[in-house]
């Protein structure tokens, strides 16, 4: 007799749950979700718009490029990273988001589940529907966790905004936009020309 039981996958309250890591990974889910403090935000069901998809690619691969050789790593979404507050037990682990791209440069963050701690950078390209997650929810969440630098593309505008951590609290850049060459202080020495990568991204 086999009394081995199927694995029951709950599916979440959208509204009302509180969730963490470890029930997360038992979700069999057609949409892309994030958690923060426990709370679900679905990803929009359909894909990115191209322009979108062609900032990430062009810019990972640009920092990628500025990589080699170093010990810090660029990773684009899909890849979880995780943020613990009180243990790393995936019971206890309420904010697991992706990011679109994200540099990580203590190894020991990493493992075969993406990062595991706050990264050194990450960037977020917005596309129409999920600013205000971007500007208010992961705002707080990358501020509280201790992510040096953050990027905020807008790929319609041809913008970028670059908050900077200083003494636990983000600083804003004034707003990047076309003939500007903008410079990440966690990379030092890695430049982005703003109207020549997005004369290139058309």
């Amino acid at each position: 007799m086999d009394d081995h039981k199927p694995e029951v996958v709950k599916e979440p309250d959208m509204a009302y749950g509180l969730y963490s890591y470890a029930d997360y990974l038992s979700w069999n889910m057609d949409e892309v979700v994030e958690l923060i403090k426990g709370r679900i935000f679905k990803k929009a069901a359909a894909a990115p718009r191209r322009i979108h998809q062609k900032v990430s690619i062009e810019l990972s691969l640009r920092i990628a490029g500025f990589l080699k050789g170093m010990t810090c790593e660029v990773y684009n979404a899909p890849f979880d990273v995780r943020f613990p507050k009180t243990s790393r037990e995936d019971k206890q682990i309420f904010d697991v988001v992706q990011p679109d791209i994200c540099v990580i440069c203590d190894p020991a963050k990493l493992d075969d589940r993406g990062c595991l701690g706050a990264p050194d950078l990450i960037v977020e390209i917005l596309s129409p529907g999920n600013s205000k997650t971007e500007l208010k929810h992961k705002y707080e969440l990358y501020e509280s966790h201790g992510v040096r630098e953050y990027w905020i593309i807008h790929a319609e505008t041809h913008d970028l905004l670059i908050y900077t951590l200083e003494n636990g609290r983000y600083v804003p850049s004034r707003l990047f936009t076309s003939g500007d060459v903008v410079e990440s202080h966690v990379l030092p020495g890695f430049k982005l020309d703003l109207e020549e990568f997005f004369s290139y991204i058309k």
